[in-house]
């Protein structure tokens, strides 16, 4: 039962959007009968809302969610120095944390005008085409990177980077320089640059990174902020650790 409520709530993934009951059936295998019962258990449970005709993700998934031990107290450190970062540059800093082989946004920063970008905090891109996941995976040990590059390369625009042998010469590049690049490979017309984040061991708990638009991207300019917000960072968590 625990599997089948859990298939239903994954059925929300990527974006979180409403779905209808037949749309769910379809999602998961399950019959609409099966499905009613089951969604109407979790809407009386606060994981769905009933919108409508449809459903959509609860209230209460977004409060446990909030209280996840690690991902709670890293965001809380970090919080200042994403701030700061914003403050230097003005543009949309994200957050994320690997979990599986993705990067998950803690959090996300940015203006007035936000730039069109798929990520948002909770959701998950692909590694390799993200600046923080490349950051991740430069410093996540080889097995994360052999694992990677054994599977297809999805790109998410015509720039992502979908050959194993590019993913390992960008891979190096990072963990020489200590920076990650994206230009365009998430979304067109946006670049972005990215640092890792350490608890005081060689393995990354956590990436940083700003995003522009391609007119404006000055990677010079850019970097600097980057990497002393990511390094500031890292030093507070050893000083927590």
């Amino acid at each position: 039962m625990l599997d089948k409520a859990a298939a239903i709530l994954d059925c929300f993934r990527p974006d979180g959007g409403a779905y209808r009951l037949a749309e769910l059936a379809e999602r998961t295998g399950f019959s609409k009968t099966t499905t009613h019962r089951l969604s109407a258990d979790l809407v009386r449970l606060g994981f769905l809302e009933r919108e409508g005709v449809g459903y959509r993700l609860g209230g209460r998934l977004f409060e446990l969610g909030t209280l996840v031990p690690r991902r709670h107290g890293l965001r809380e450190t970090a919080l200042p120095f994403v701030q700061d970062l914003y403050e230097a540059t003005h543009e949309t800093v994200h957050l994320g944390v690997l979990e599986d082989h993705d990067v998950v946004y803690l959090e996300r920063v940015h203006g007035h005008d936000p730039l069109p970008l798929p990520s948002r905090v909770g959701g998950r891109l692909p590694l390799h085409c993200t600046g923080v996941g490349k950051a991740l995976l430069a410093f996540s040990g080889p097995e994360l990177t052999e694992l990677v590059l054994a599977e297809p390369l999805t790109g998410l625009t015509p720039y992502s980077i979908t050959n194993p042998d590019r993913l390992r010469t960008a891979v190096e590049q990072v963990q020489a320089s200590g920076l990650a690049y994206e230009e365009q490979e998430a979304t067109l017309g946006v670049c972005c640059i990215a640092a890792p984040v350490f608890d005081g061991g060689g393995t990354a708990v956590a990436a940083l990174s700003v995003a522009v638009p391609r007119a404006r991207f000055r990677p010079a300019q850019l970097a600097p902020a980057v990497r002393t917000a990511a390094l500031g960072l890292s030093r507070t968590l050893r000083q927590h650790g």
